[in-house]
């Protein structure tokens, strides 16, 4: 094989901010990997966003999102628009990154085809098959089916060879979130300014995000309640919540925090100037997993609003920490950080775990290397050491353990 026919998959936004970096380091190099971007369209306008930002351009669009769909409804059509695309133009990989359901229909497409799938952002578990829903399936499932595995940390590694993954078949590349991120974050906090000019006002910002399916409902009051009642304490706190628009959330959000003081309930920020509100914010408050990757990179603390999570490197380097969802515990710590100097410094001094900004190289060379068009494989990524975690322990939320202590993993 002397070059590589390469089908890049994305249907999020968070899959888009982090293949775009891997997509142009595969078209630096026509001679050797001739990419296509293909989108299923699970997030569409967002996603569009992001790719317009980046100057990058998709050559196919598969428009599959409708309103009101289902998992099973969208995973249905992924599966079959994406099998027959693959049919057709047989690639000689499929790249898809995470834990989306575009990636496991995509993967699955690819295995049904014959077609070696390579998985970016591979080996993240939280243990829990529940936690986070439905993406803690997605990958797993994701792993098993791909045949190319690019670890972001040591950590998703060791996840990989505790599961048998052969160790040639994994490359610790570090995570292009931070590639992403370093591309765009001198003109960040200019666009998030110039959408927000609040945030310039002298008031210390509480960034808020949550969308996770198992906090819908009960928790998201909770959550909603925390966020009152901050407000309600700190006459210099101002809150800019990214309300996602799932009328599960939405509904919600808007229901409990409307009337309430200094608190922005603003539709979906584009990537970039959401970049700026981080580096902005004082303290974020997110279910995601993105932010947890992204805030390190900005010194900016994360109190985690889940009871796991499948990223322990913040927790472990003291950037983040898991809390759940209850109001009670959202309060007390946030009021910990804004009350607490000391506390607050040693959240913001900690140091990134996630990436240096070489992540998409190092995916092009180990994608290279694999299919034989390079003799040598890149230096792995070397982050942050785990050696007191393992692939069978998790992080969660406990008001009577440390910051980051791992707890054995709960049957599931």
């Amino acid at each position: 094989m002397n070059s590589l026919d390469c089908m890049v998959v994305i249907g999020t936004r968070p899959e888009a901010v982090k293949m775009v970096p891997v997509f142009r380091a595969l078209q630096a190099t026509p001679d050797l990997i001739r990419p296509t971007l293909v989108l299923t369209g699970q997030h569409h306008e967002i996603v569009h966003e992001v790719l317009g930002l980046f100057d990058v351009h998709a050559h196919v669009d598969l428009g599959l999102m409708q309103h009101g769909q289902t998992l099973s409804d969208f995973t249905a059509r992924a599966l079959t628009a994406l099998t027959t695309l693959f049919a057709r133009a047989r690639p000689d990989v499929v790249l898809v990154q995470g834990d989306t359901t575009t990636v496991f229909a995509a993967s699955l497409a690819a295995f049904y085809q014959q077609i070696p799938v390579g998985h970016v952002e591979a080996g993240l578990r939280s243990h829990d098959k529940r936690q986070p829903f439905p993406e803690e399936m997605n990958r797993r499932l994701t792993g098993t089916l791909a045949d190319i595995h690019f670890a972001p940390t040591q950590s998703a590694l060791d996840n990989l060879l505790h599961e048998r993954v052969p160790a040639a078949r994994i490359f610790v590349t570090g995570n292009p979130v931070i590639d992403a991120l370093l591309l765009i974050k001198d003109r960040a906090v200019t666009r998030a300014l110039a959408q927000f000019p609040f945030l310039a006002n002298g008031k210390r910002t509480l960034l808020v995000t949550s969308h996770r399916r198992e906090n819908h409902g009960a928790p998201l009051s909770d959550i909603c309640a925390a966020v009152r009642q901050l407000v309600e304490r700190y006459g210099d706190l101002q809150v800019v919540w990214s309300v996602h628009p799932n009328p599960a959330v939405a509904a919600v959000v808007h229901r409990e925090l409307q009337a309430a003081p200094r608190v922005h309930l603003v539709p979906p920020i584009a990537y970039c100037a959401f970049v700026g509100v981080m580096a902005l914010a004082h303290i974020i408050l997110s279910d995601s997993g993105g932010v947890q990757e992204e805030a390190p990179a900005l010194g900016k603390p994360v109190l985690v609003l889940r009871d796991t999570t499948e990223r322990p490197e913040a927790v472990l380097a003291g950037t983040a920490k898991v809390i759940g969802t209850a109001t009670r515990t959202i309060v007390t710590e946030a009021a910990r950080l804004f009350e607490d100097p000391a506390r607050y410094r040693a959240m913001t001094t900690a140091v990134s775990p996630y990436g240096d900004g070489h992540a998409a190289q190092r995916i092009r060379d180990a994608l290279c290397f694999y299919f034989g068009l390079r003799q040598h494989a890149p230096d792995p990524f070397v982050g942050l050491p785990l050696s007191h975690t393992g692939p069978t322990e998790k992080t969660r939320s406990d008001p009577d353990l440390l910051l980051g202590t791992p707890l054995q993993a709960q049957p599931g």
